[in-house]
């Protein structure tokens, strides 16, 4: 760090040449380094990149799960469509079907209540294809929100689909689970857990700071700042202990031993429910 001053002071009730206005400037360059004897720094280095990988999986997990949002909600609206175009269908023949029957009821063939019946397939099915519709419509809104567009801005039309179904193997390994950014988040915050008691426990081993300092104070000029007559320098270290604490250091050891305790039981957790997911898919 570097500091510097300047400062004019006088006596504006005095006349006297011995009071006259006066300057002072003054100039530093100081340094402290404290080794890393004990691996404390090292430590939060290390927790502090596991934290941002932990970071950088969970935004992946984000990402991925934005992506598998948008691909459900796409096949659902298709599914919607194909059965939009099996409703038409049926609509289309319970109303010839109810056409026939009142036919047939005015000719005296058909009973009053085959008319009713057919009457009620047909609301029935027409009933369903609005609420599909209104289904199709409320997928469409979930796609626009997730590529980022105003559902009101977004259309998809309607189109054939042809569904072609990937052939997935019946056993897969194991190792890729490990592709799965939940699982790499997990990982992650158990080895960040896992510096934090390396931290904790660089508490119990003293500090030992190392400072030098350069500089010149309460010269008059400028450039009497840099004169080696008015330099003082200095080197030193210092070694601060903590003594007594009542149990601090070692509450904070346990506290970090069992942080990296739950970590790790999340860890074996998300791995299991990552199992339990694939076998589901399998099935």
């Amino acid at each position: 760090s570097f500091s510097g001053s300047g400062r004019r002071s006088g006596n504006v009730n005095s006349s006297s040449d011995t009071a006259s206005p006066s300057n002072s400037f003054s100039a530093s360059l100081n340094a402290s380094w404290t080794p890393d004897v004990w691996g404390r720094l090292r430590e939060a280095v290390s927790s502090a990149q596991a934290n941002a990988q932990a970071s950088e999986a969970d935004l992946a997990a984000a990402r991925l799960s934005a992506i598998g949002d948008l691909a459900t909600n796409y096949f659902s609206l298709r599914e919607a469509d194909a059965e939009l175009v099996l409703l038409d269908e049926t609509i289309a023949g319970y109303q010839r079907a109810f056409e026939i029957t009142s036919n047939r009821y005015a000719a005296g063939i058909s009973a009053q209540t085959d008319v009713l019946q057919a009457q009620t397939q047909l609301v029935n099915a027409k009933a369903d294809r609005v609420g599909l519709a209104r289904t199709r419509a409320t997928l469409e809104h979930a796609i626009a929100m997730l590529v980022g567009v105003a559902p009101a801005d977004f259309t998809l039309p309607a189109a054939k689909w042809t569904p072609t179904v990937p052939g997935v193997p019946t056993g897969v390994p194991s190792t890729l689970l490990q592709r799965r950014p939940d699982i790499a988040a997990a990982e992650r915050s158990v080895a960040s857990a896992n510096a934090q008691i390396g931290i904790a426990r660089a508490a119990y081993f003293p500090n030992i700071p190392l400072t030098a300092s350069v500089g010149s104070s309460g010269v008059s000029r400028v450039k009497d700042l840099f004169s080696s007559a008015n330099t003082l320098w200095s080197l030193g270290f210092s070694v601060a202990q903590v003594v007594f604490d009542a149990g601090a250091i070692g509450a904070s050891v346990d506290a970090a031993k069992a942080g990296h305790e739950a970590a790790v039981a999340r860890y074996r957790q998300t791995v299991l429910a990552a199992f339990q997911a694939v076998e589901d898919q399998l099935t």
